[in-house]
């Protein structure tokens, strides 16, 4: 007796409904697990093309891989040296500038009653309180000190998953039925995602330190965290630079006031000019885009399901999805769906049929 059933498109459209909600509330309720796993994945792939360099040097495994950990764990140590310090002073100072930024906008309430301007303040309080800004980054630096508390782990599992580069395409050749084509599809994708989080990381990079040194020319306190800011939102495209760029600027307001802040934004206005608009479109490639509406999407799912981290490597995980989708002919059209409607043409190397 035959056991094969065919389902009606609306039985599978529910099927594939209850799994996706299956493995969210997996995935959020594993997030202590899943978010290290992730930032060790995220570290194995950043690492990788210096590994590989090395071994093509004739370096031992063994050695190149030491060499990649002491580099990465020194990254981390200098970024806790330089950052912990003004963390710290910024976890402390929080309050009192949620506080002084709450009185300008009393203040500034003040002045349109003044000129005869009515308006209703207490709902204006009510639904808007700039103080909120800060208190997130500072719910969001304290989430990244969280995870610098897990860098050992991190780092231990970065390496395995590094120690296992190298043989598991030889594991996936044994167990497909048609090597030849899978394989293509999978390097196809693996060599786009390597790509990919290379060239975001380093133009990520570029922008961080360039707000970093903009922001300690004008005079704006904690320059490091704000740089670091910028580094880390600069993976999320369109909206990540306003994001990283409003605390920064309530900052320089409550600091010294208008001027500073007018400097401070035009900082930021520039870098995301001439970084974001000509010299990442030129590097990574114009099909490497998201809309912005699935970038802002991703951005709330992944927060909602990771947390702040999650948040952060919300359009990262959302490229993989993409170029995933991009390497395979059947599911093209997702990818193209996903994109930005600037696209004209594909820099993702389609897998050869």
């Amino acid at each position: 007796m035959s056991n094969n059933h065919t389902y009606s498109p609306g039985a599978r459209f529910l099927f594939i409904a209850a799994a996706f909600i299956i493995v969210v509330a997996g995935l959020r309720t594993a997030e202590a697990i899943i978010v290290p796993f992730l930032l060790s994945l995220f570290v194995a792939v950043i690492s990788s093309p210096f590994l590989f360099w090395l071994q093509k040097r004739k370096i031992p495994d063994a050695l190149a891989l030491l060499i990649v950990m002491l580099a990465v764990l020194a990254v981390i140590t200098l970024l806790a040296i330089f950052i912990g310090g003004s963390l710290n002073d910024f976890s402390r100072a929080l309050p009192s500038y949620q506080a002084r930024l709450q009185e300008d906008l009393n203040a500034a309430l003040n002045w349109f009653t003044a000129q005869g301007i009515a308006l209703p303040m207490e709902e204006i309080k009510a639904s808007f309180d700039p103080g909120m800004v800060m208190g997130l980054v500072g719910v969001l630096f304290s989430s990244l000190s969280g995870v610098l508390t897990n860098a050992f782990f991190i780092l231990l599992t970065a390496s395995f998953i590094l120690l296992e580069a190298a043989s598991f395409p030889k594991k996936i050749l044994k167990i497909l039925d048609d090597p030849e084509a899978s394989m293509s599809h999978f390097s196809t994708l693996t060599d786009n995602v390597k790509r990919y989080v290379a060239m975001k990381t380093a133009v990520s990079l570029l922008t961080g330190a360039i707000i970093a040194i903009w922001l300690a020319i004008i005079g704006v306190d904690y320059p490091l965290l704000w740089g670091l800011l910028a580094f880390l939102f600069n993976y999320v495209p369109n909206i990540g630079s306003i994001i990283a760029a409003v605390p920064a600027v309530f900052l320089a307001l409550v600091q010294s006031g208008a001027t500073l802040a007018l400097a401070a934004a035009a900082g930021y206005v520039v870098v995301n000019i001439v970084v974001g608009s000509m010299i990442e479109p030129r590097v990574m490639g114009k099909s490497l885009g998201l809309s912005t509406l699935v970038v802002f999407l991703s951005l709330v799912f992944w927060g909602w399901v990771l947390g702040p981290t999650g948040m952060l490597l919300s359009v990262p995980l959302t490229m993989v999805v993409k170029i995933a989708l991009e390497s395979h002919d059947k599911t093209h059209w997702l990818a193209i769906m996903l994109g930005s409607e600037h696209e004209s043409h594909s820099s993702i190397k389609k897998p050869q049929s």
